[in-house]
């Protein structure tokens, strides 16, 4: 059983719709709401976005935002995590509350350098041998999330 949890995924101007889908197809599994920050490089009625979310995209919430700064106006002092391939401390040395926004940037270039310059603190990656580029969005959002869904379980 899943924990009660306002957990937020953050997706800042996401281009590909398929990896969308399945972020929405997370959310709707685990109770995470998703927010997506424009601009977005597909509509939300693209069939590969409904594909991929197939029928659990009308489970989730999903709040999409004209821009970064909105975003934040939302998210106020609620605690963040922004993940990134280029450092930060290892995903699981990270003690996750119920409320954190959990921030993923888009595929062709992570989130903007000013926005993790912003919160150093709050920089976390997933560990990975040097040869890989990194992992598909989706995956990390998976990775990650269920770590957050773990520390918070009563028990865990």
């Amino acid at each position: 059983m899943l924990p009660t949890h306002k957990l937020k995924i953050v997706l800042v101007e996401p281009e590909i719709p398929q990896n969308t889908g399945n972020i929405a197809r997370l959310c709707a599994a685990t109770g995470a709401q998703l927010h997506l920050v424009r601009p977005m490089g597909f509509f939300l009625s693209d069939k590969h976005f409904k594909r991929a979310g197939m029928d659990y995209v009308k489970d989730v919430q999903i709040i999409v935002h004209d821009d970064l700064p909105g975003l934040m106006l939302a998210v106020r002092g609620d605690p963040i995590v922004l993940t990134s391939g280029l450092g930060g401390k290892p995903y699981w040395s990270h003690r996750f509350a119920p409320e954190t926004w959990i921030f993923f940037g888009k595929e062709s270039a992570g989130l903007p350098r000013d926005l993790l310059a912003a919160y150093p603190h709050a920089v976390l990656q997933i560990p990975m041998r040097d040869e890989t580029r990194g992992l598909n969005v989706s995956t990390s959002a998976g990775i990650v999330l269920y770590e957050a869904l773990r520390q918070i379980s009563p028990g865990a």
